[in-house]
């Protein structure tokens, strides 16, 4: 136990701001993968005498929202560092971030579900170099990175794992970040001694195992009386290992020194509150409002908290529908995820509107339509919804006693053995005969009516 209290995990956590354009120049951030070395310019693949332009605006925004969804404080300038290494991927020699020894960065000292913010800062992303090849794309050099930089809080893997879950719900909700390239991140573990850093795990699943792996790798080494040394290491998902690099480089290794070439900026109180003012509510947040306000289960709030645009759907529909909020979580939660999985889609690829799925809801709670009409009607709206009322006679409820007593006399007709092999004590005979009265009125039949019924006429 006193070993598993010693376990420190932080993160450095990058992703992909959704720009339209690179961070110093104008090359679009669009680009097939297939097509290498297509969206570059003089600036970005540093061509001898170019300068960088001044920082994409739309990036640093997307810096200050994120950095304010995460509870930081927003600092009143920035300063851009040169970051030295040589390496292949670098044509400048150098990254250009907003971290290192002399930084101001974007955002310090936040707090995401119990876990301290260090920082949040901006800088470019290196080219994409093949080691191997030799081959050196420059699509990627010169594209807005954020980088999240945790506390080492974390005491185990299954606490990062669900943390970064929500983080990417919370990120997607402001969609500063661009969901498709995934997220990647740097992981930093120890057992009480020196700190080892795990570069570059691309997956959620990934860095769960990467971190259980180097647990328990520096805790057999402390077993057997070794000192644990600092390093940078990789994570192997074909061996399901961390493997050592290099000795991990200090901040003075990379020679930290203000870039001349780019001025400090000064970030302006008056564009932080009016971000400040169009952030949407936290999912932690509207979880618990569901939970209070519309009494919903912590399950459902939780699933329509997990996209917002789900969350608004849901909030639109009880606006109309009013007194049926928690048969409204279920249809979205459910059926209408079912509907949307099958076809491989998500709600904001179709054009479902609130307002038919609010008429489809009073249908069913006034009994006027049946759950599994309602459902071969939801079907059909993707990819468009339309109007359920519209041909109503044709799908309405039948409630009439007489008239499903009729159809349930032909039915038990029809399948005498089903009803024999009921009254020997098979139940799901009947299931079977109720399936046949559905068959007959195309699912219009009052389910509850038509079991009591043929309960009836078979004894």
């Amino acid at each position: 136990m006193e070993q598993e209290d010693k376990v420190k995990i932080g993160l450095e956590i990058h992703g992909y701001l959704t720009t339209r354009e690179k961070l110093f120049c104008r090359c679009s951030t669009e680009y097939k993968e297939s097509e290498i070395n297509t969206n570059i310019c003089p600036i970005c693949t540093a061509q001898p005498g170019c300068k960088p332009m001044l920082p994409n605006n739309e990036a640093l925004k997307k810096v200050i929202a994120i950095s304010l969804m995460l509870g930081c404080n927003i600092n009143e300038k920035i300063i851009w560092q040169r970051k030295h290494y040589d390496w292949p991927d670098l044509p400048k020699g150098y990254q250009d971030t907003t971290s290192g020894a002399y930084s101001i960065p974007v955002g310090i000292k936040g707090n995401f579900l119990g876990i301290n913010i260090r920082h949040c800062h901006i800088e470019e992303d290196p080219a994409r170099w093949d080691p191997e090849t030799g081959t050196i794309d420059y699509n990627r050099c010169g594209m807005p990175l954020i980088e999240i930089v945790t506390e080492p809080d974390f005491k185990t893997s299954k606490q990062v794992r669900e943390w970064l879950k929500q983080l990417l719900i919370l990120l997607s909700y402001i969609t500063a970040v661009n969901e498709n390239a995934g997220i990647k991140a740097d992981v930093n573990v120890s057992v009480g001694q020196e700190r080892v850093e795990i570069k570059n795990v691309n997956s959620i699943y990934s860095i769960e195992r990467a971190i259980d792996y180097e647990i328990l790798r520096q805790k057999d080494l402390v077993e057997k009386g070794e000192k644990i040394k600092r390093e940078t290491r990789t994570f192997s998902d074909l061996q399901k290992a961390t493997i050592s690099m290099r000795t991990k480089e200090e901040e003075a290794d990379y020679r930290y020194i203000p870039d001349p070439d780019l001025p400090v900026i000064e970030i302006d109180k008056k564009i932080v509150q009016e971000i400040e003012k169009n952030l949407p509510e936290s999912p932690d947040t509207k979880i618990k409002r569901f939970v209070k306000q519309y009494n919903l289960t912590e399950y459902d709030s939780k699933v329509l908290s997990s996209n917002l645009e789900l969350a608004e759907f849901f909030e639109k529909v009880i606006k109309i529908t009013k007194g049926i909020e928690k048969m409204a979580a279920s249809w979205i939660t459910i059926e209408l995820l079912r509907v949307l999985n099958w076809n491989k889609k998500e709600l904001k690829d179709v054009d479902i509107k609130p307002e038919h799925f609010a008429e489809l809801l009073t249908l069913i709670h006034e009994k006027k339509m049946t759950e599994l009409v309602a459902k071969q009607i939801l079907n059909k709206f993707v990819p468009k919804s339309f109007s359920p009322t519209k041909g109503l006679e044709q799908t309405a409820r039948i409630a009439d006693r007489h008239e499903i007593e009729e159809i349930c006399k032909k039915v038990i007709k029809d399948n005498a053995k089903a009803a024999e092999d009921y009254k020997k004590g098979e139940e799901k005979s009947l299931h079977f005969l109720i399936g046949q009265v559905m068959k007959e009125t195309k699912g219009r039949a009052d389910n509850k009516i038509a079991k009591e019924l043929l309960l009836n006429l078979i004894k």
